[in-house]
């Protein structure tokens, strides 16, 4: 049964990297792709009128960016499905799409840099977060062509429900491709933890339970990987720069919301630094529960 890789595009710069990445991920799963540009929908305007040459215009800015998909993606051996979808939204859009496809995942850029004339405002990549039903993944700036072999899988882990889903989808791709997996989980420094009234001793005590804590349950977490080489790495630092620092990996894997340290991976302006600043791909598992 195919689960094709769905793409979205609006034709700005990020939209060449969310191609290069979604057709490398179709390609190493050897699935179908649908590239997709979601233009506003018909609205009314007064007394049961729409503003039917404005909405033209939206349809043809929409086919010019699926033009512009084409020209990226001309040279590359794979078959790509064109759709131009109308929506209130482009996370909307794009959600529906791939609940309509049954999508294995949908492919964005990190909007770094946006186009001057958008088809819709704000980031698509941060309101696809907040509810999609698959993995989302965020290609980053100028992502190389091609991007790679996908020699290893990472994974930011922490012992949550959300966490514990990244995992187990982090595993499923590295099983399935034949990469590497390595668990990261990361730790405040001594500098950002305590107030400093509480005392060096009393700090350190924290920072070295936090740690063996944290420890222990990347053991215990690794352990339940089977199939695929995994290690981990506990790193200390802040977590979304430290995160979006990572190059050791081909693509991180995340859950969406958490507590403790996960917390802060995808929530408010963290999530805003990492899916705009990670070096690599960064895939997002839906929420659970």
């Amino acid at each position: 049964m195919t689960a094709p890789v769905v793409v979205g595009v609006d034709g700005g710069p990020s939209g060449k990297d969310a191609l290069l990445l979604g057709h490398w991920i179709a390609d190493t799963l050897d699935q179908p792709m649908i590239v997709a540009v979601v233009h506003p929908a018909p609205s009314a305007v007064g007394s049961g009128r729409v503003d039917a040459e404005w909405i033209a215009d939206r349809h043809r800015a929409a086919e010019a960016v699926l033009d512009g998909a084409r020209t990226v993606l001309k040279d590359l051996p794979r078959e790509v499905e064109y759709r131009s979808v109308a929506s209130s939204s482009a996370a909307h859009g794009l959600h529906d799409l791939a609940e309509e496809v049954q999508a294995e995942v949908i492919v964005v850029g990190s909007g770094r840099t946006a186009p001057k004339h958008r088809l819709f405002a704000g980031s698509t990549a941060e309101r696809l977060l907040a509810g999609s039903h698959c993995p989302i993944a965020v290609a980053p700036s100028e992502i190389p062509n091609p991007p790679g072999g996908l020699g290893r899988v990472g994974v930011a882990y922490v012992d949550t429900p959300d966490g514990r889903a990244a995992l187990v989808e982090a595993a499923k791709l590295a099983r399935r491709v034949g990469a590497g997996l390595r668990l990261y989980t990361v730790v405040a420094d001594h500098r950002s933890t305590l107030p400093f009234l509480v005392g060096d001793d009393a700090e350190h005590a924290f920072l070295e339970t936090a740690r063996e804590t944290y420890e222990e349950s990347l053991r215990r977490a690794a352990a339940t990987v089977d199939g695929v080489e995994v290690d981990w790495r506990l790193l200390e630092g802040k977590v979304e720069s430290t995160l979006s620092d990572l190059d050791e990996v081909d693509v991180l894997v995340c859950g969406s919301r958490g507590y403790g340290a996960a917390r802060r991976v995808f929530l408010g302006g963290v999530s805003t630094k990492l899916v705009r600043g990670a070096k690599v791909p960064v895939v997002v598992v839906p929420r659970s529960g």
